[in-house]
């Protein structure tokens, strides 16, 4: 059974063999790209269903080609880092990556983690059409937008972006913690509380860019909320 199509991006052939065997072996195509270049030629060309996405890589690093990606798809991205670079990790995230595993990392537990990121960007959300002041999520067809006197605007969001904003609207006058929104939205990332608050500060600056602003309200020693529209 053919799962999708995988873009491993790595400069270690060691792990480029362990990956490219493992996803294999669990009914993925793969391709391989070992530097930062050759992924995105490989990306633009192939249209993979998942990037694996190395940090420390020749030519254009993993940010840049992370950077790069999302400005041309919305394709679902995990990094892969080290403990010693915690702001690479938190970098990546501001810039649109789903999840990230730390090396080294056991090959079961990121097979687990495509199969879990892949699992949640195909299923169908349910419930229709969700909306909150100008704000308007269509959790089928995945898209969030901005309504008002000039028209509706598409926010352009990542999936993490969309997920927590859809969660949030779901119960608008709900004080989320940040463990809810992680467990709810990034059930199978072990990503720390504060990505949370880097996904936030995306989702508040893409609102207010497109004409939403004050939507994103903190919660002291709590998390977030939803709220009325803040006038300046």
């Amino acid at each position: 059974m053919d799962k999708g199509l995988i873009l491993i991006v790595e400069d270690d052939p060691d792990i480029i063999q362990i990956l490219d065997a493992y996803l294999i072996r669990e009914g993925y195509r793969t391709v391989r790209a070992s530097d930062g270049e050759i992924a995105l030629t490989h990306f633009s060309m192939l249209r993979p269903d998942l990037v694996l996405l190395d940090i420390r890589l020749p030519k254009f690093d993993g940010i840049e080609v992370l950077n790069r990606i999302r400005r041309e798809r919305d394709t679902p991205v995990i990094m892969v880092t080290s403990l010693a670079e915690d702001m690479d990790k938190l970098t990546g995230l501001r810039l649109g990556a789903d999840d990230y595993i730390v090396k080294p990392f056991n090959p079961h537990e990121l097979i687990a983690r495509v199969n879990a990121v892949l699992k949640r960007t195909r299923q169908p959300a349910a419930g229709g059409v969700l909306r909150f002041g100008a704000i308007e999520v269509d959790t089928e067809a995945y898209v969030a937008a901005v309504c008002g006197d000039g028209g509706r605007t598409v926010l352009p969001l990542t999936l993490s972006e969309f997920r927590i904003l859809a969660h949030m609207t779901r119960r608008p006058t709900h004080a989320f913690q940040r463990a809810d929104i992680l467990d709810a939205c990034l059930p199978e990332s072990d990503a720390l509380a504060r990505t949370i608050d880097t996904h936030i500060a995306n989702l508040r600056k893409k609102l207010a860019e497109h004409g939403a602003c004050g939507y994103l309200v903190s919660v002291r020693s709590v998390g977030y909320r939803l709220a009325g529209e803040q006038k300046p």
